[in-house]
């Protein structure tokens, strides 16, 4: 019966046996590759959530944040970027951990009260901990942990030029507001806590 027939293109007629094998296999290729990437993301955003969901259970992560704290010399901090932070760097370097909570130690055993005194005091207690300040340090200002983007918009480095020059998608002025001449800054006049580090030209 007509109605039992199966329904091919009215174009199949001038088409090779090859051809048609051709077309199947690339529409199964298509269906293949977009399962793939599904399932990728899938596997990517679950073990984001993991390292998060495992960060927040994680003691050290009070520690951490008050460590955070004290070298950014800032009162409050995002918990939920710094528990990304946290997952990011322990996840990176697994020693981070446990010298985290080494520097916590150091830290509440004296009297610090600005974070160019603890970094420069940490550092000559133990060198590695001037690694451990970096990475807090990129972390936050930089918005980078395990060499991949945690947070942008709210890195503490735009802080300094948020007046003036704000990671937005529009222009913050009128035409050509740019041209005009930027207020005056002083020269900063302090001195670096720690020791300089060797020159590491990033991949762009």
């Amino acid at each position: 019966m007509a109605a039992d027939r199966p329904c091919f293109p009215t174009s199949i007629h001038r088409s090779t046996p090859n051809a048609i094998r051709l077309n199947r296999a690339l529409r199964m290729s298509r269906r293949d590759a977009l399962l793939g990437a599904f399932g990728a993301a899938v596997v990517v955003t679950g073990s984001r959530q993991g390292m998060a969901a495992t960060a927040e259970q994680d003691t050290v992560v009070p520690l951490f944040m008050a460590l955070s704290q004290r070298l950014t010399d800032r009162d409050t901090l995002d918990p939920r970027i710094g528990n990304a932070l946290y997952a990011g760097i322990i996840h990176a370097v697994p020693e981070r951990r446990d010298q985290i909570q080494k520097l916590h130690d150091f830290m509440a055993g004296g009297n610090f009260t600005s974070a160019h005194a603890l970094a420069a005091a940490a550092e000559h207690q133990d060198p590695v901990f001037k690694a451990v300040i970096q990475d807090i340090l990129t972390g936050w200002y930089r918005g980078l942990a395990d060499h991949k983007v945690v947070v942008y918009r709210s890195a503490l480095m735009f802080d300094i030029t948020k007046d003036a020059i704000y990671p937005k998608t529009y222009a913050t002025g009128g035409p050509f507001y740019w041209t005009q001449t930027p207020p005056e800054v002083a020269v900063p006049t302090g001195e670096p806590a720690l020791s300089p580090s060797k020159l590491v030209i990033e991949p762009t």
